[in-house]
């Protein structure tokens, strides 16, 4: 039995054993059927080649799995194209939906030109030499099979090395070997797609590179399951997979050598052991590659050059550049956080970079972007007000970096357990102030570093020097959003002034047409058309301008000793007669607040109103105390708010996701809770529900 025949076999077991654990465990996730259907589909290309080779003896075998074979490459384009479409991308519906009609394509056109055309796959064959190898002509539909391989080959590339770029720290550890499995499988179709272009033939002696490549694939990423323990992983790419990317660069030079090389090694007379050091060589470029993006084998060159060419670690000038280049050209805090961490992590080869953002009443601390937390670990390891308190303190009389590892302090304790370490070698963990004059505007927390290394005094000092820079970039994003909601609010006072001023004008005509209803009185139906039409008009008209009229810069309240349970008993009462929407209050002893009750009464009645309008059944609004806070909570069963509205436009006026909303209710909202001094906190699941938190001051009146 030929190598090639032990290589098809292998890979046909494996392939078809990752196929169906992938298949049994897809749960619905798009990526884990891709990955599936695509696997088992390599199985079945391998299983065909395997078979032809071993029946090489006899021609007519060889020519009908061969055309099975190429009807099995015409379904290999979708899957995977639609795997590295979805694979660790959080975003992934939106990336299926930008790429619905070329993932339609692929799935239709070559199979339909397989099948059409199945008589024109295959034309000829003639045997090499004196060997039973057979050389098979591709006819045309043949040819546009190979193309349509090659061409996804090179999107499946761009878009591989596009989730490979937009990961960070822990995230692009654990994707790396897969990411890297799938490439090596297609960057060897590719070249030997372009063989087979190139010749215009079905040359059998390339497939022991594509059998050899696909086992090197796979172990790949049985390696990357084996690290991670997990498929899906959520990263946030961009949605411009070409530019910028350097596969189609790669690609077109790489077609030109290997056409070059093949050319020449057929014009020497050939080379019987071509493909079998064309597959040395792709084993040593795939342990090149390994090696090229390991984190650690970077640090150790790093520190090698250090060490023996007598030069600082870091060059400052390049760093700075960076840093600089990375950050400048971000005013949103979320995309300015971002790039923050992931600068950082690159600079000081750290996996795990966290930076906690300060509110501006220096109250408390909440994540602003990290490399290895998500949103559901942190909801359980957010520092309380009093835990940010004490962390707070000790880094206004404390303002140089501080490694808490195994310090003692209670600020030390909350900050291990925010910033849990990943891999327990992964050296020391270190905060780093982000200071304005005495105050804290920031913290960035480092850890999990390469090869377990401990940071020098090189390290915190240029540590240092970058959370100053963060400071000035996070007081520059700050000022930048207080210009944007004050040119907000110009514009949204102007646009209210001309809004009231066109009110007023309608209301004059409707009052003008109820002071000539006399004239008319005796002929009902204009009577009672006019009547109804002027009523509706005016106190819809009226309710606008109230509305309106309300939002100001700045909300004066008059708060009086009011009890929280009875304002919202006195609103729940008026949907009380409500049958498809229910709401169930939970409202616990609280003692007296100091409340303006008109005010504080719209925001409950909005909270009601919005959950009604969003297509809810169920309600439930409770009330309870947290320490030095009343908390009213709201929780329900809607259809959820999309994340990027709910990040960017929930309290912004004339915001609204519903078609007929004037988007000032929640912006009234908070405006009314931030004048009484709490805040508002929100989190919503698309199709699951929506839950609000207020928090009030349990503040006596004075």
């Amino acid at each position: 039995m030929s190598l090639e025949i032990i290589l098809d076999y292998v890979g046909v077991l494996l392939a078809g054993l990752l196929g169906c654990a992938a298949l049994l465990r897809a749960n619905g996730s798009a990526d884990r059927w891709a990955f599936a259907v695509g696997m088992l589909l390599l199985a079945a290309e391998r299983l065909c080649a395997g078979l032809a080779v071993q029946r090489a003896d006899l021609p007519p075998e060889v020519f009908k799995w061969q055309v099975w074979r190429l009807h099995l490459v015409a379904l290999l384009p979708a899957p995977w194209l639609a795997f590295s479409l979805t694979y660790a991308r959080g975003n992934a519906r939106e990336f299926l939906r930008k790429w619905r009609f070329g993932l339609l394509a692929a799935a239709l056109l070559p199979p339909v030109v397989a099948l059409a055309l199945r008589q024109d796959l295959i034309i000829s064959s003639h045997a090499l030499g004196d060997s039973q190898t057979l050389l098979l002509r591709l006819g045309l539909a043949g040819t546009a099979m190979q193309l349509a391989l090659l061409a996804a080959a090179i999107l499946i590339l761009a878009n591989l090395e596009h989730t490979f770029r937009s990961a960070m720290g822990t995230v692009r550890w654990r994707v790396k070997f897969m990411l890297m499995g799938v490439a090596v499988i297609f960057l060897v179709r590719l070249f030997t797609t372009s063989q087979h272009l190139l010749f215009r033939s079905l040359d059998p002696r390339w497939d022991v590179l594509n059998a050899g490549a696909l086992l090197v694939g796979m172990t790949l990423m049985v390696r990357s399951l084996l690290r991670t323990g997990r498929f899906h992983l959520d990263i946030h790419p961009s949605h411009s997979v070409l530019h910028g990317s350097m596969t189609v660069v790669l690609v077109g030079v790489y077609l030109l050598l290997v056409g070059v090389l093949a050319r020449i090694v057929s014009t020497l007379g050939g080379d019987a052991s071509f493909t079998l050091k064309s597959l040395i060589v792709l084993l040593l470029l795939v342990l090149l590659g390994i090696l090229l993006q390991s984190d650690r084998l970077r640090m150790y060159l790093g520190r090698f050059v250090s060490r023996h060419f007598q030069r600082p670690e870091h060059d400052y000038r390049t760093v700075w550049r960076k840093f600089t280049e990375g950050t400048a050209s971000r005013v949103e805090p979320a995309e300015y956080n971002r790039a923050v961490v992931k600068l950082v992590a690159e600079i000081f080869q750290s996996l795990s970079v966290s930076l906690w953002v300060v509110d501006e009443r220096q109250e408390f601390l909440r994540l602003g972007a990290s490399t290895s937390l998500d949103e559901h670990l942190v909801r359980e390891i957010q520092p309380t007000a009093t835990e940010s308190a004490v962390i707070l303190e000790q880094m206004r009389t404390h303002p140089a970096p501080a490694d808490f590892e195994k310090e003692p302090g209670a600020w030390a304790g909350v900050l291990r357990r925010c910033h849990p370490d990943e891999f327990h070698k992964g050296g020391t963990r270190v905060c780093v102030p982000v200071m304005s004059g005495r105050e804290v505007l920031a913290l960035l927390v480092l850890g999990d570093r390469v090869g377990g290394t401990a940071f020098t005094l090189q390290d915190l000092d240029l540590m240092k020097s970058i959370g100053d820079q963060v400071a000035s970039g996070l007081l520059n994003v700050r000022l930048s959003q207080r210009l944007l909601q004050a040119r907000e609010h110009e514009a949204f006072q102007t646009m209210a002034t001309f809004f009231v001023h066109d009110l007023k004008n309608a209301a004059s005509t409707l009052n003008l047409m109820l002071q000539n209803l006399p004239d008319h009185f005796d002929d009902p139906e204009f009577r009672q058309d006019a009547l109804r039409g002027v009523g509706k008009s005016v106190a819809h008209i009226n309710h606008l301008i109230s509305r309106l009229t309300q939002l100001r810069s700045e909300l004066k309240i008059t708060p009086v000793a009011s009890d929280l349970n009875d304002l919202v008993r006195g609103i729940l009462g008026s949907f009380a007669a409500e049958k498809e929407f229910v709401v169930e209050p939970r409202l616990e002893d609280l003692p007296a607040l100091p409340l303006d009750r008109d005010q504080f009464g719209k925001v409950i009645t909005n909270l009601v109103l919005n959950t009604r309008e969003a297509g809810a059944t169920r309600l439930t609004l409770s009330t309870r105390r947290a320490g030095a806070w009343a908390v009213l909570e709201t929780a329900d069963n809607g259809g959820g708010i999309p994340p990027e509205f709910l990040s960017r436009s929930l309290f912004r006026p004339f915001q609204s996701t519903k078609k007929n909303g004037l988007g000032i209710g929640m912006f009234q909202s908070k405006m009314i809770i931030e004048a009484h001094g709490g805040r508002i906190s929100v989190e919503s699941t698309v199709g699951q529900g929506t839950s609000f938190r207020i928090f009030l001051p349990l503040t006596p009146l004075t």
